[in-house]
């Protein structure tokens, strides 16, 4: 059976923590633990990244983990993605960020099945912890935002795809979450991040299931106080850099 594409996206310049990829993280980096997550959660890992010659690490990297590599744009990740689609044969793709090492691959899995009911997009949902799924999209997608979007700094990418013309798109449904997005972060933007998804790493080990992760959240609900307090900061990013 064919594994369905996962496109992670990544690269080495960062504003609130340099260098976060390359971050050690159990028997690796950030990066490394996030392509052995991809194998085992059963995409195609396909490592999308920068023509920066500081992203020659990132490249490297994928291939030594056996992953699949496409480098382009270094403002536009939506050009960046349409050039790995196009190079790989890829007619639909679930997003991965690199930023996200605890994503939940059943519910990549998940995402990438409601494409089929006739969806051009199909977003994260909102009744799980943060970084746990991303976004599925079509190439053909895809192919309609580069060609109609006004900017080229697509890294806030979804105000985008949103002004696309009768664009059909669904959130993805997890009923069942016991720890929403509002109570638990668990993505890599600052040095208190990097401390929580360490902790989680420690007591869990690197393929941990969303399942497991909430329960030892629901058990100790004061380790959110880590790094709960910069999602506010993260917001206020989004909202300055919004089209």
């Amino acid at each position: 059976m064919t594994k369905p594409f996962g496109f992670l996206t990544v690269r080495t310049g960062s504003s609130r923590l340099a260098g976060k990829c390359l971050l050690p993280f159990g028997e690796g980096n950030v990066l490394e633990h996030v392509i052995r997550r991809a194998h085992q959660f059963r995409f195609t890992p396909v490592v999308c990244t920068t023509i920066l010659r500081e992203d020659d690490i990132i490249e490297q990297t994928a291939v030594r983990e056996g992953a699949l590599c496409h480098r382009g744009s270094v403002t536009d990740k939506l050009v960046r993605w349409l050039g790995a689609a196009h190079r790989f044969g890829a007619l639909e793709f679930h997003t991965i960020d690199v930023d996200d090492p605890f994503f939940d691959g059943e519910l990549g899995h998940d995402s990438l099945m409601l494409l089929a009911q006739g969806y051009d997009a199909v977003y994260p949902s909102m009744e799980t912890f943060g970084g746990s799924v991303g976004f599925s999209l079509t190439t053909g997608l895809t192919e309609r935002v580069c060609a109609e979007k006004s900017s080229e700094d697509t890294e806030m990418m979804w105000y985008h795809i949103e002004k696309t013309p009768s664009l059909k798109h669904t959130a993805l449904s997890v009923p069942n979450a016991r720890v929403d997005n509002s109570r638990l972060r668990l993505t890599l933007d600052y040095d208190e991040d990097y401390w929580m998804l360490k902790t989680v790493l420690r007591m869990l080990g690197p393929f941990a299931s969303r399942t497991a992760i909430e329960d030892l959240f629901v058990a100790n609900p004061d380790m959110t106080q880590i790094n709960l307090f910069r999602n506010a900061d993260w917001k206020a990013g989004q909202l300055a850099k919004k089209i």
